[in-house]
This record gives C-alpha cells, sequence and structure tokens, in this order.
C-alpha cells in the first residue's frame, strides 16, 4: 500500500479531538485500537459514524483508523464523523457539496461555557435571598 491511497483528517467536537486514517478496504473501522461494536456501546453514535459514507454511497469502500482522545461517547462520535468527512473530501473532492449540504464540513462550535467567579456556574447564580 502506498501513501497516496492513505488519506488523513483530524475532526473535532466539543472538547473530544479524532486523529482519522482513511484507506481504499472493506470497511472495516477501528476506534483507538478496538473494532467500533467494541469501543462504542450507543447504537446512536455507530449511525453518527457511517453518516458521511451513506451519504457518498461508500459504505464498505474504505477502511478507518481513528485515534480520539477527550470529551464523551457524542462528542468522541461527532469528532470522528468530522475526521472521516475531511478524509472523504481528500479522497474524491466531488463529495464536498453533498457533504457540504447536509452540514458535515462545519466543525460544530458549541463547547462548554466556563464557570465564571462569584457564581454557581456558567449563568446559574447562587440564590438571593432579601433578608
Amino acid at each position: 500500500m502506498t501513501q497516496e491511497n492513505i488519506f488523513y483528517a483530524t475532526g473535532k467536537r466539543k472538547s473530544a479531538i479524532a486523529r482519522t486514517w482513511l484507506k481504499p478496504g472493506s470497511g472495516k473501522i477501528i476506534i483507538n485500537k478496538k473494532p467500533i461494536y467494541d469501543y462504542l456501546k450507543v447504537e446512536t453514535a455507530k449511525m453518527i459514524l457511517v453518516q458521511p459514507f451513506d451519504l457518498t454511497a461508500t459504505l464498505g469502500n474504505y477502511d478507518v483508523t481513528v485515534t480520539v482522545k477527550g470529551g464523551g461517547i457524542s462528542g468522541q462520535a461527532g469528532a470522528i464523523r468530522h475526521g472521516i468527512t475531511k478524509a472523504l473530501i481528500q479522497a474524491n473532492p466531488d463529495f464536498r457539496s453533498v457533504l457540504k449540504k447536509n452540514g458535515f464540513i462545519t466543525r460544530d462550535p458549541r463547547v462548554k461555557e466556563r464557570k465564571k467567579y462569584g457564581q454557581r456556574g456558567a449563568r446559574a447564580r447562587f440564590q438571593f435571598s432579601k433578608r
């Protein structure tokens, strides 16, 4: 396998970062050296991962290897999807319009808001007492 057939991209969501490698193959998805069904127990997370392949009709054409850090299951699944999307565009630039139309290229900017000093949380205040 030559280096030209391997496509690399980084995907991010919330505080999760996924490094994604795509190479032509049989459709195996390996996340942190584990098969997808061992790593992700939630069915919706698995569905999120294969969305870019469903849209581009390339399910089963590429083997995916992912190293993901940070965040929870939802954030990691979103980060992996973002990485797969970017790698698919490298593999075939024609996929860009389809993936962009469905909003997979744009990195989801929503992250947890920081807690402010003198407050209970990001927006929650301590209860006011008149007396």
